[in-house]
């Protein structure tokens, strides 16, 4: 190449040693340049492969990939050795021995293998990474020197020790520092790792053509003795060298190549696997939610929506088949004293216990128990008949008498139960439910601990309610209707009128006049409860302030209030707000209230009764004796009178029993400091043994049945000024005959 002499590098000048001339030699740097690439393509390719073993999961795919980056690095520092050599230009002809060629790249593949082999391992130390480097820098030199020994002229050769020693010093330093930068080069990512990459590469191809070179600077050649010809020989390496070059580059390239699309494919299968967790996590996951969606987490029973489910596949398949279903409906009797008394935490374990008392009950896994929430449950079970859902019942409501230990006490729960049942008491699952719950509100109106079927009847009477609570509800709301009605309360000892209950009203548009029985339930029942006590209290106060505008002033008037309202904070002031708004004086007012509504929560109405006490407002217990109420609760109640039921009254004159519970209940009150009130007083023999026995006050229809406050003024004047009750045993008898 004629034009190219200008790129000779020119490592000798001619001199004259023992009567030998030293040949002029020079290499084209063309030739060079490609050789630095294909090992600095070698090693590129090396790190790929090194870190395709490092990534591989399967142990023949590492084994793979060391195998294949061995055969790329000694094919590639072979190769550059073997570009090299043809880039050397002598005045000698030169010859290759194509046998030890073949064995020096035997030497750099075995070396390069014994380097992969080290690298696999996780933790290597200095020591064994020295090695290596040894290992391998011994090889890069053996395969250079042995690759040298190939070559053959007419040329003697001389290599000096000191550039030999170096070429292998470079060779076993640069080994050692790409094999700890290689190792370095696992804990970079993203874009520091791709230069490093690059970095390491060509570092390292330009040192292991440092090798070749300082080698080549170690070797001498003289001509033979006598032999002076210094002509320079063309030579034509460039087709062999490009050939090399080209193969190995592909061969390289391919090996590239398939390391990045392995990685590619790894890449994806991780994503996979990802995928397929996160598939497996959202399956869990819907478990889960169905889990919390279709069952109750207290008891692990079905809920109302997982109920609802399977109740219309129920359905669709009894429908198909002509089969009958019965859906038991269950209340615990009571079970809001166990909340109220023991705490939720023992409530919760209670109904812990009964689910698993229910469930114990049921024949077979077709039926299906359910918790509705609260103390509520629901049983769907397939039948041929009623008796079979009746038995049934039975068996739950016997299973519950066993006593339950809880919180140190032994105690026995009681369950109400409504049955309907498919087809003969509804076709759909909203229908039967409705039907079952009607039927156990039956079962809780008849005294509880008690199973009803549900009929027809049952549905008119809930649509009668339905339609009282509606216009009730607007009575309220436009204050039409209601009315209050007053039955007179008499003092025995001095014969007069001293107060009036007031006892509401309801004048229906198609029913008539109602009574507080046919109302006062639904508005419990419905949350009107409230409202309905508050208008009672202020038309009695604005009422009581009338009659006081016509001359009564010194009387009186009581009140009922529901169970219900009795836990309301705002009930004190919304009494100062009545007394305030109609003027009456507080002592004048007095509150009535049920021995049971007062016994229900004991520690919060005492409380709210105390604030009521402190404006003023007398207190009274209503209905006593029919409850369940403690003596050493009556006695820290802030009470001013206790009312006697009814009941009690009846059989008074006959029952010696009855009148000692009288004689009883008179003396207890009196050393409680209470005054006391006995109504439904009838008869005259009633009123003398109530007179005799120490009762303070009466009411009844022998004084007067209640009337409505327009009548009222007449009523007080007639009771007034024509008989005093309580005078004389003589006028007694004198008004019993005048009122018959």
């Amino acid at each position: 190449m004629p034009g190219m002499e200008w790129f000779k590098w020119q490592f000798f000048g001619s001199h004259v040693e023992h009567g030998q001339q030293t040949l002029n030699s020079s290499h084209n740097l063309y030739l060079v340049f490609l050789a630095w690439l294909v090992a600095c393509a070698a090693c590129l390719a090396v790190l790929h492969m090194v870190e395709r073993a490092s990534n591989a999961e399967k142990p023949a795919a590492k084994t793979i990939w060391r195998w294949l980056g061995a055969s790329c690095l000694a094919g590639g520092i072979w190769a550059m050795h073997f570009i090299s050599m043809l880039a050397f230009e002598s005045s000698h002809e030169i010859r290759y021995n194509l046998g030890i060629t073949i064995g020096s790249l035997l030497i750099i593949w075995v070396s390069a293998l014994v380097a992969m082999y080290l690298l696999k391992q996780p933790g290597l130390s200095r020591a064994r990474l020295m090695m290596a480097a040894l290992i391998f820098g011994i090889g890069i030199a053996s395969m250079h020197y042995s690759g040298m020994s190939a070559m053959h002229t007419n040329s003697l050769q001389h290599y000096d020790p000191i550039g030999v020693i170096l070429s292998l010093l470079l060779a076993v330093g640069a080994s050692y520092w790409a094999l700890l930068m290689t190792i370095a080069l696992r804990s970079t990512y993203g874009l520091t790792h791709q230069f490093f990459k690059y970095a390491i590469s060509f570092a390292t191809g330009t040192a292991i053509l440092g090798v070749h070179f300082i080698g080549m600077w170690a070797l001498h050649t003289y001509s033979p003795t006598g032999d002076t010809a210094q002509g320079h020989i063309e030579t034509n390496h460039w087709q062999l060298a490009l050939m090399v070059a080209i193969i190995t580059l592909l061969l390289i390239g391919s090996s590239i190549s398939a390391a990045l699309v392995d990685k590619k494919l790894q890449q994806k299968e991780h994503d996979l696997a990802r995928v397929n967790a996160l598939l497996s996590q959202l399956d869990e996951a819907r478990m889960s939610l169905q889990q919390v969606a279709h069952y109750d987490p207290l008891t692990n029973l079905i809920n109302r929506r997982g109920f609802n489910q399977i109740f219309a596949e129920k359905l669709a398949e009894s429908s198909a088949q002509h089969r009958k279903l019965a859906v038991l409906f269950l209340d615990i009797d009571h079970f809001k004293r166990i909340n109220d008394s023991l705490g939720h935490d023992a409530g919760d374990e209670l109904l812990k216990t009964i689910a698993s008392q229910i469930s114990g009950a049921a024949r077979t896994h077709a039926d299906v128990v359910a918790r509705f929430g609260g103390d509520e449950f629901c049983i769907l079970i397939d039948i041929n008949d009623r008796d079979e859902a009746q038995s049934m019942a039975k068996r739950i409501m016997y299973s519950l008498r066993d006593p339950i230990e809880l919180a140190g006490r032994r105690m026995v729960m009681t369950t109400s139960i409504g049955i309907s049942v498919f087809p003969d008491d509804g076709t759909t699952s909203s229908e039967l439910l409705k039907h079952a719950d009607l039927a156990l509100y039956q079962s809780k109106g008849n005294g509880r601990n008690s199973l009803n079927f549900f009929n027809s009847n049952l549905t008119v009477k809930a649509s009668l309610e339905l339609q009282i609570e509606e216009e009730l509800r607007q009575a309220l709301d436009e204050d039409i209707g209601l009315l209050l009605h007053y039955q007179p309360i008499i003092d025995l000892k001095h014969g007069r009128v001293v107060k009036l209950e007031a006892l509401v009203r309801w004048e229906h548009p198609e029913h008539g006049l109602l009574g507080p029985d046919r109302f006062i339930n639904i508005a419990e029942a419905n949350g009107l409860i409230t409202e309905l006590d508050r208008w009672v209290l202020r038309k009695a106060c604005n009422d009581l302030a009338a009659l006081s505008r016509l001359g009564w002033e010194q009387l009186g008037v009581a009140v009922n209030c529901s169970a219900l309202n009795l836990v309301r904070e705002a009930l004190a002031d919304e009494i100062k707000s009545a007394l305030l708004s109609s003027g009456i004086a507080p002592h004048r007012l007095e509150l009535e209230v049920t021995e049971n509504a007062l016994m229900g929560n004991i520690s919060k109405t005492s409380q709210l009764l105390r604030q009521i006490r402190a404006q003023g407002v007398s207190l009274s217990i209503d209905d006593f004796g029919t409850g369940y109420s403690s003596l050493a609760y009556l006695r820290r109640l802030p009470l001013n009178t206790l009312k006697i039921d009814r009941s009690f009254i009846q059989d008074i004159q006959t029952s010696s029993q009855d009148l000692e519970i009288v004689q009883a209940i008179i003396v207890m009150a009196h050393t409680l400091q209470l005054v006391v009130v006995t109504e439904g007083v009838e008869t005259l023999q009633q009123l003398e043994l109530l007179s005799h026995c120490g009762c303070d006050l009466v009411q009844g229809y022998l004084i007067s049945h209640p009337v409505a406050f327009d009548a009222l003024p007449e009523l007080l004047e007639q009771l007034h000024h024509t008989h005093r009750f309580g005078s004389s045993h003589s006028a007694l008898q004198h008004e019993e005959s005048n009122r018959s």
